[in-house]
């Protein structure tokens, strides 16, 4: 029928030139009537009639009305006219109908002719010129306009998680596929996303972008919504003391969360327990539940303080009744400092061990290394407050104190071996026994030699041998000597060293003002810079080996001085004497001779007189010498 109207039309279009062509000659010429005049000449050889104009306008307008306005990328909704093994036909008022690929189909189950589906029109002439329809992207676009007005409205939608990607899911909503991060599955951190694959849930679209055309949906966010509703509620029920059921839902190093029913409390790691724990696993587990009490919270921030140890009594109220001074009891170690450590006798009950109560020794204790956390040891109960609740304690006191016997295990000037424990500057300190101990000075450890620093005489470990030169029992301590093991050898060294002497010496040590010579016996005296001056000028140097004389000798203070300068100078003024000395005996010979012949002579003689006067010049000439060595 439509064909037959095509026809006509253009049968009609062709044929009025022509009529208008005779109309203008049958204006312009006379018209001659012939005996054909009245044939019909619209009537074509095909026994076919053409339509009047008016006609021709109203089957026109019945031929568009049986046409839709089709635009590419539009919506409409068309009818199923045919199925076939792999396409469905649809009829949508276009001059053609249009495949659909049954695949689109398969979530419509029982589809047949008639049906009517929303289809999108992809192009209205593909390069085949035929009609190219898309139900698949006919539901992504009418999803994605659900999703733009959900995500507007913040209406809530369900969705099936399809599959797992990396960071979190896929879920098809309105047959969509939007993402579902790891963060927004739960409250909870989640760890495991397959659990979640091919359920139901419901979604909250959080976020669009329409330029791609990609949506993020979450269920934490309506979890949130729901929690946040049951805090309001349960704040608004709040009350200081209140005792709640909780879940312990997450334990860190400071404390544990409990899910109290939409809303998070923490329990501090201090409010766990009365006793001392370095971790709140050690007390409490994932997801049990226990019993809290309130103690505090706070409307705007929406925090609550809780506690556990709170719902038992307080250790120290119940002690019990054996716990008193002067008991014995045993405890852990759960604190060290510099002044003691805190023994834990039961859990909330602590006592201090001071460091003075450790050891009966009056030497120093380090209690961080004297104690070790999580040792147990047994102590005495010196002090004891319920009030206050406080205690003290002693190791030293579970064993006699040695002081008190002091004068009969180690009498005055008695020998002893003892460990030495700690070198100071000024003296050593020795170990004698357990809680036994004294120093030696010193200037009491050798007799003989100097020492700059104990450290050059002997080192912590060692032992050494002492002998008691006091005792102070009040302040306990010892007075020790190492030297007064041997006999004092000053009073041996005053007849070997007396002053005047000279002896051998090596200078081992020299400065400014002068020099440390080692003596005879591993003696050492000190000589001044003064008397260190040789007779060439030549200086003296360390590990020269020179003779020196004994200047001063100080048995009380142990003091020797030595000269070199002296040793020189005396050969100098010895040889100086001996030499007057022998000069004056030969003026006392010539002396004694002029005598005699003065006593012989009875008269003088000429000769005589010549030998007398040879002799006065001689007397004259000693004499001369006696004045020049003076």
């Amino acid at each position: 029928m439509a064909e037959n109207n095509i026809t006509n039309e253009q049968n009609a279009e062709q044929q009025a030139p022509a009529a208008a062509a005779q109309e203008t000659a049958t204006t312009k010429a006379p018209v001659v009537e012939t005996a054909h005049d009245d044939f019909d000449w619209s009537v074509d050889k095909r026994n076919v009639s053409s339509y009047s104009k008016d006609e021709k306008a109203k089957y026109d307008a019945t031929y568009d009305n049986t046409f839709k306005v089709i635009e590419e990328n539009g919506l409409l909704t068309g009818t199923v006219v045919g199925l076939t093994k792999t396409d469905v036909v649809i009829n949508i008022g276009f001059k053609s109908d249009g495949l659909i690929s049954l695949n689109e189909f398969r979530d419509l189950q029982g589809l047949k002719v008639g049906d009517e589906v929303e289809v999108l029109v992809v192009e209205k002439e593909d390069r085949d010129g035929n009609l190219h329809l898309s139900r698949k992207q006919a539901r992504q676009q009418r999803a994605w306009e659900k999703i733009v007005e959900v995500y507007r409205t913040g209406e809530v939608v369900t969705g099936t998680v399809t599959s797992k990607t990396k960071g979190g899911l896929i879920v098809d909503v309105y047959g969509m596929e939007t993402f579902l991060p790891g963060s927004q599955i739960d409250v909870k951190p989640v760890t495991d996303y397959d659990q979640f694959v091919s359920k139901t849930m419901e979604f909250k679209v959080v976020k669009v972008n329409e330029a791609i055309r990609n949506a993020v949906v979450s269920h934490k966010a309506l979890i949130e919504s729901d929690i946040e509703q049951q805090r309001v509620d349960i704040i608004s029920k709040l009350e200081k003391g209140q005792v709640l059921e909780g879940t312990i839902k997450n334990i860190t190093d400071f404390g544990a969360f409990i899910d109290l029913g939409g809303l998070d409390g923490l329990l501090y790691i201090t409010d766990i327990s009365w006793g001392r724990i370095s971790h709140p696993s050690e007390v409490l587990q994932m997801d049990q539940k226990i019993n809290v009490v309130v103690l505090d919270f706070d409307d705007e921030k929406k925090r609550i303080s809780l506690g556990y140890k709170q719902l038992t009594p307080h250790p120290w109220d119940t002690l019990p009744a054996h716990i008193t001074e002067g008991a014995r009891v045993k405890g852990k170690v759960v604190n060290i400092e510099d002044y003691g450590a805190f023994l834990e006798i039961l859990p909330g009950v602590e006592g201090l061990v001071h460091v003075s109560e450790i050891s009966w020794a009056s030497t120093p204790i380090n209690a961080k290394e004297f104690f070790k956390l999580g040792e147990e040891y047994e102590a005495v109960v010196v002090t004891l407050s319920k009030d206050e609740r406080k205690m003290s304690l002693s190791i030293k006191q579970l064993t006699e104190d040695p002081w008190a016997t002091i004068e009969t295990k180690f009498p005055l000037d008695s020998r002893h071996k003892g460990i030495v424990k700690n070198i100071t500057p000024y003296g050593v300190f020795v170990e004698l026994e357990t809680g036994i101990g004294g120093m030696i000075h010193i200037s009491d450890l050798s007799w003989i030699k100097r020492f700059n620093h104990p450290s050059e005489y002997t080192k912590v470990g060692s032992e050494i041998e002492v002998v008691i030169l006091g005792i102070d029992k009040d302040n306990r301590k010892l007075s020790l000597g190492h030297k007064q093991i041997e006999e004092d050898p000053w009073n041996t060294f005053e007849t070997i060293f007396p002053i005047g002497s000279v002896h051998e010496g090596t200078v081992v040590k020299k400065d400014e003002k002068g020099a440390t010579v080692q003596l005879q016996y591993g003696l050492e005296a000190y000589s001044p810079a003064r008397h260190l001056r040789t007779e060439d000028e030549k200086p003296i140097n360390v590990e020269d080996v020179k003779e020196f004389m004994i200047i001063e000798f100080d048995r009380s203070e142990k003091r020797i001085l030595v000269s070199h300068t002296r040793v020189w100078e005396q050969a100098k003024n010895e040889e100086k004497e001996a030499v007057a000395k022998e000069r004056k005996a030969d003026a006392d010979k010539t002396r004694k001779a002029v005598k005699t012949i003065q006593s012989k002579v009875e008269k003088a003689t000429l000769g005589d007189l010549g030998a007398l006067a040879e002799l006065r010049e001689k007397l004259k000439q000693n004499e001369g010498d006696e004045k020049k060595g003076e």
